[in-house]
This record gives C-alpha cells, structure tokens and sequence, in this order.
C-alpha cells in the first residue's frame, strides 16, 4: 500500500481558525469587543488551536476522530467568544466553518504533495510557499463571496431541529472524506496516494456546495418571510389611514357644527366673560382647520391622527412640509412611509421620562430635484447601527424586529430612493431621499 503523509496538524489548525475568521468579521460582535481585544482574542484562539492540535499529533490513530471533534469545540468557543450569538446559530456557524477548513487544508495539500512528488520537494520553506497564498486566496474568495451577497442580517437557524440537517451533512462529508486515513481496506476507502488526496477534496467539496445550498435556501426563505412582513405592514398602515381619515371626518364634522352653535349663543346673550371665552373657542377651531395643511390630504391626514395621539402624550410634535411634492406616491406607500416614521419616533419619545424632551420634527422638501423627508427625534440613548445601517434592538426578539425601518426602506426603494440614519449629539434622524425627476 503507498502511503500519502497526513497534513501538518499546524496546517490544520491554521485552516481551522482562518475559517472561522471569515465568519465572525461578518457577525455582530459581543458587547465590549473592541477591535484590540478582538485581535488579542483570536491571536489566543489561533495559539490554543496550534497547541491542542500538535500535542495530539502523536496519539494512536483511534483517537484521531475525537481531537478533530474537540478541535470544532474550540472553534464553537472562538465564534462564542467574539460574536454576539445564541448557541443554535453559533453550533450552525461552526459546522459550516470546520467543514470550509477541512476543504482548504485538503485542497492545499493535495496541489502541494502533486507537486512535490513530481519535483521531489521536501521541508518547510516549500510547503509554507504553497499554504500562504492558497489559503489567502481560498478564505479571502470565500470572504468576498459571502460579503457580496448582502444576505439578511439573521438568516441563521433559531432551533434545534434546524441542525439536524447541516451537522448530518457536515459528519458524513468529514467521515467519508477522511475514512481511507483510517481504514484503508473497505468499499468506501482506498490506499491509492492521489485517490485518497481526490476523495478527501472532492468530499469535503460536496459537504461545503451542500451547507452553502442550504444556507441559499435559508436567505430566499427568510428574505420572503420578510417581505411577506412588510407587506402586511403597508397593508395595516393603510387602514389605519382609512380609519383616521373616518375619525378625522366626524372631528370635522362636530367642529362645524360647533361653529353654528357659537354663533347662535353669541346672538342669544351677551355677557362680556362669555363673549371672550367664545372667542377663544372659536380661534382654537380656526387654529385646528389650519393645523396639517400640507397640500396633501393623505399626508395631512397622518398628520393630523399622529398630532392627536402626541398632545394625549405630551410629545411636541412638529412639521413643515411641501404635501404637494408626495403626489406622485400612491395612498398606500404614503400612508406607510410617514405612518411608520412617526410611529418609530413616537415609540423612542415615550421612553423619555422627562416629558418636556418629547420632541418629534418632521420635514419634507425638495433640494436640486431630490425630494427630502427627514424626521428627527430627541434620544436620551441614541442606539448602536449595524451593519445594514438599522439600529441595534434592545428587545428580547431581534429577528422579528424592526420591520417598521425596513418597510420605510422598502417603499423608498419602490421609487427609487433610499433611507438613512444618524445619530448625532441625542438626537436620531432618519432621511429618506428619492428622485423626483425619476417619478414625475
């Protein structure tokens, strides 16, 4: 039987943890994890795995399948240590990762040991000539790959039973890729030097194509579920729109007739006290017909169902806006667009206790034919933005948060446009910004 020399465990450990590297620089980090005690972390991490993996080197072959097991524990316990996740999804994360390693140590050595034995190579300075720029070249690409594709922020799995599947393929590819180093006599396995090399490659190929297929699967289903969200969203901001308008209506209605019934009490008496305080009711009607007159009535329409529930919560809100600007948007979109950015401004002012910092100012206008709306907001606590440019949640759910910011994202994206977020000095402001010449 020829035998093939096994890869260097420091090749391997190397892999391993250049694996998990490309992972946790995408993943939300830990509270507190700067960037110096992240770089102090992984250097650990890479020292921890290089020791484990060569103290190992020299145990009898039936230990081999559990140091490679206790190896993935300790890339689990890296990705846990820098990121800021649940053990569900960092178990998924780590299955991909220890399986992306296996491909790149196998991949690199195969080319290495073809060459070597075709110009009879030996010693470190070659096999280090072949590691460093395919496993720069390999985790780099896969790091580029994964960054481009601009997946949803949590596509990640959130149950057990959601593992079953991605650490099955994970074993079987490892198991079946690695069997003839064990057993070199059985159907599955051979003793061949470049089968063996061809066998472990193409294995932990398929194992990788397999959890990459899978994790595709999971970005489509999570990326509708989402939609499928906003959408119902717009669907509920519209007939909130279509019940504020209703109530709207009957104010309008009951001030008119207010009106009629100051004006027949001013004909029937004429007490000076009284004559003053009708005038004052009546400059309170005037003042609330002129109130949200933005030029358009859908806008005006939130506006005026917003005012009402900011005066019932003390929250001074304000707006200076050109309505007649919106009036290429459809009724739905509209009322979603500003339903939803009050609504998120309203939700931060009614966590300030001092209720003389409520302050909500809301503005639409156009600049060198782009139509701005920008809403700005005291905060006491302005938030921490991810990655996507949203604010980090502080609720207990993140996954099935937050939709409210997407759905103004999406709607700006309907027309063109795109939405974004600054938070400067205690105050958050949201600006969403589209093209008029695009949509007029």
């Amino acid at each position: 039987m020829n035998v093939t020399p096994n890869i260097p465990r420091l090749f391997t450990a190397l892999a391993e943890w250049s694996a998990c590297l490309v992972f946790i620089l995408r993943l939300p980090k830990r509270s507190g994890m700067n960037k110096i005690a992240l770089a102090v972390a992984l250097l650990a991490a890479l020292g921890v795995q290089c020791v484990f993996l060569e103290a190992t080197g020299t145990l009898p072959l039936v230990y081999w399948f559990p140091c490679m097991g206790v190896a993935a524990l300790l890339m689990l316990g890296l990705v846990w240590l820098c990121c800021d996740i649940k053990a569900i999804p960092a178990v998924y994360v780590t299955a991909r990762a220890f399986l992306l390693a296996e491909l790149a140590a196998s991949l690199e050595w195969q080319i290495y040991y073809y060459f070597a034995s075709a110009f009879h190579l030996s010693g470190p300075a070659p096999a280090a000539a072949f590691l460093i720029p395919i496993y720069i070249l390999f985790f780099g690409g896969t790091y580029l790959a994964e960054e481009l594709r601009k997946e949803p922020r949590s596509p990640l799995p959130d149950r057990p039973s959601e593992l079953i599947l991605p650490l099955a393929i994970a074993l079987a590819s490892f198991c079946i890729g690695n069997l003839s180093f064990v057993i070199s006599d059985s159907p599955f396995s051979t003793g061949i030097v470049a089968d063996i090399h061809t066998i472990r490659t193409l294995s932990d190929l398929a194992g990788v194509a397999a959890l990459f297929a899978y994790h595709l699967q999971r970005s489509e289903l999570y990326a509708r579920q989402e939609l499928d969200s906003i959408q119902n969203i717009l669907r509920n901001q519209y007939v909130q729109y279509q019940q504020s308008r209703e109530s709207i209506d009957l104010i309008n209605h009951k001030f008119h007739d207010l009106k009629h019934q100051i004006a027949y009490l001013r004909a029937e008496t004429d007490p000076e006290r009284r004559s003053a305080f009708l005038d004052e009711m009546e400059s309170e009607i005037r003042d609330y017909e002129a109130q949200n007159k933005t030029g358009n009535p859908v806008l005006d329409t939130v506006l005026t169902g917003k005012s009402l529930y900011c005066a019932r919560h003390h929250i001074a809100l304000t707006c200076v806006a050109d309505g007649a600007l919106l009036n290429f948007m459809s009724v739905v979109d509209l009322s979603s667009l500003f339903g939803n950015i009050l609504d998120n401004a309203i939700e931060c002012e009614l966590r300030i206790a001092d209720k003389s910092k409520r302050l909500v100012h809301l503005m639409v206008y156009n600049r060198k034919d782009l139509l701005f709306i920008q809403c700005e907001n005291y905060c006491d606590a302005p938030p921490a933005l991810e990655k996507d440019g949203l604010p980090r949640t502080t609720k207990a759910d993140p996954d099935h948060h937050g939709y409210g910011l997407k759905s103004i994202r999406y709607t700006a994206g309907k027309y063109g446009g795109s939405m974004s977020i600054n938070v400067k000095d205690d105050w958050f402001e949201l600006t969403v910004v589209i093209p008029l010449n695009q949509n007029n």
